[in-house]
Order: C-alpha cells, then sequence, then structure tokens
C-alpha cells in the first residue's frame, strides 16, 4: 500500500450516501453487559442439499466451533451476541450495485464459491441457504468492530471474506465484510487508524484492493506464496507481507510472526486492528499446504 497520511483519503461524490447509509444502519446494535463480546448466529452455517460438501472449505465450522466453546466451559451459550443481517443499505456502503445485482445470477454465484452446481439452483433458493448466512456473518463482523472498542476486544466466530472487494468475489467469499467492517468504523467510531493483521494462509487480495494507497489502514500479510488468488496487483498495496512456502512448520511460522508484528508495532499506531484468524495455516489442511500444528501455539509461546 502506497504511504499516504489520513487527511489524503479526501471524500469522493459518494462519500456522503456512504456516510448516511452507514449512521442509518441498524447493525450497530447495543449489547448488555451481560454478554460476552463473542458474536456468532447458528444461520452463520451452510446446509445446501448436501452441495456445500463438493468444495473443501467446512462451511458448517463455525457451529462446531461455538459448540466446542461452550462445550469446554470457555462460553455459555446465553451470552453469545447474534447478530442482525447486513441489508442491501449495509452492503451499499462498499459494494456497487452493479456488483450485488449480479449475485441475482446463480451461476454468477456458483462461480465465486467454486462449486458450479450451484449454478442450476433457482436464485431464490441461493439467495436463502448460501447468501442469507453470508450477510448475517457481515453483521457479525461490522457489530464486532463496536464490541471491541466498547470492551477491548471481541470476536465473531464466521466472516473473514478477504478474498471479496467492492467489485469482485471469489474464493467462497461473496461479501467484503472486512471492507464493510472498517467503514463503519471510521463512520460509527471515529477512528482513523486501523490494522489488519491477515493469517489466512491466503493472501487477502479483497481488502487490499478496496483499501489501495488508503493511509488509514495498514496491512501486515503473511500467506502461502505458492496458493490461490496469485492476485499481484493486490499485492502492491500491501504495507507488510511475509510470503510463505508450501510446507512452512510451527518454529519457522512463529519466528516470522512474531518479527513481523514487532515491525509493525513500529511503523503504525491502530486505533482498532481487525484480525482475520485462518484456521487453514494447520497441518493437514488441503487448501492452505502449511505445517503449523497448533492453532494455540502463538499464544502459549507470547
Amino acid at each position: 500500500m502506497a504511504s499516504s497520511s489520513a487527511s489524503s483519503a479526501a471524500a469522493t461524490p459518494a462519500e456522503p450516501l456512504r456516510r448516511n447509509r452507514v449512521l442509518s444502519s441498524k447493525l450497530y446494535l447495543d449489547v448488555p453487559g451481560s454478554k460476552a463480546p463473542v458474536v456468532y448466529s447458528p444461520a452463520y452455517d451452510i446446509a445446501f442439499l448436501g452441495i456445500e460438501k463438493l468444495h473443501p472449505f467446512d462451511s458448517s465450522k463455525w457451529g462446531r466451533i461455538c459448540k466446542f466453546l461452550t462445550k469446554e466451559g470457555h462460553l455459555e451459550k446465553n451470552r453469545v451476541v447474534e447478530p442482525l443481517e447486513a441489508s442491501k443499505e449495509d452492503l451499499l456502503v462498499v459494494h456497487s450495485e452493479s456488483y450485488l445485482n449480479s449475485l441475482k445470477s446463480s451461476l454468477k454465484v456458483a462461480s465465486i464459491v467454486e462449486v458450479p452446481p450451484v449454478a442450476l439452483i433457482p436464485n431464490w433458493l441461493v439467495q436463502q441457504k448460501l447468501l442469507y448466512p453470508f450477510r448475517k456473518q457481515v453483521g457479525g463482523s461490522i457489530l464486532s468492530a463496536k464490541l471491541a472498542l466498547e470492551r477491548g476486544w471481541a470476536i465473531n466466530i464466521g466472516g473473514g471474506f478477504h478474498h471479496c472487494s467492492a467489485e469482485e468475489g471469489g474464493g467462497f467469499c461473496a461479501y467484503a465484510d472486512i471492507s464493510l467492517c472498517i467503514q463503519f468504523a471510521f463512520v460509527r467510531l471515529n477512528i482513523s487508524r486501523v490494522m489488519i493483521i491477515d493469517l489466512d494462509a491466503h493472501q487477502g487480495n479483497g481488502h487490499e484492493k478496496d483499501f489501495a494507497n488508503d493511509g488509514r489502514v495498514y496491512t501486515l500479510d503473511i500467506y502461502n506464496a505458492g496458493i490461490y488468488p496469485f492476485d499481484h496487483v493486490a499485492k502492491q498495496y500491501i504495507d507488510q507481507k511475509v510470503e510463505l512456502l508450501s510446507g512452512t512448520k510451527t518454529d519457522d511460522y512463529l519466528d516470522q510472526l512474531d518479527n513481523a508484528l514487532k515491525v509493525a508495532q513500529n511503523r503504525f499506531q491502530p486505533q482498532l486492528i481487525v484480525y482475520n484468524a485462518g484456521t487453514d495455516i494447520l497441518d493437514g489442511d488441503p487448501l492452505g499446504r502449511l505445517k503449523k500444528l497448533s492453532s494455540w501455539d502463538h499464544c502459549v509461546k507470547a
């Protein structure tokens, strides 16, 4: 990302409309103190006539994560925050009308989620069974930023659709929830410095394009350079990238992560950090091709 000051993000003709949409949104719920800053809905999980199993992406992992947390005593079910679904007006804060209209084509959605049989499904069913869960997760990501500023931290058990930009979806990502989360935070939380730490095994090309040359956003992206999306245009907008080799193991991964975080801390002082946690860095994941043994290693090491 080219260096620029926050003031250089000059308002475009569309900026007042974007601001009005953010201010009129209902996604920033007032969450009582009795609730934990953990956002989830059973509607996140995608069950689509078994078709979802044709893609290696686990589209029911969000529910299993929540069940694990409650079973292990880390989270009480009645303390979980349920988000609202992102409306069309919410999505237009980042996405264009033409892009959202393109999702009315089942063929277009099939190409984004990389499941060809979806093209044969009536679009009303695609909207209900596939895109609705995505829109609920978008609502969760947006709400999580508000909770993080209020409580010091927050987790959305879902979202992280980092391959989707304002005008283009892909890689099982139909909506740009990270970009939306940050644009809402700029307006509603009155902040101007956001750091994205993207540790998914794949390059986060969607948000990188959306915040190209925007000095308000600093991106640290650590990813396997030998796998999808090979987006060389988006790479030029990454402030700090660490390109890993397939087969990178735990100790090497953690050393590179620790060094990268130290550099980022010295370069940028964020008011909000958006951390995209990718489980596909773990050994055995069919897509990430890395060899990290445990997602908890870094927490223990710290």
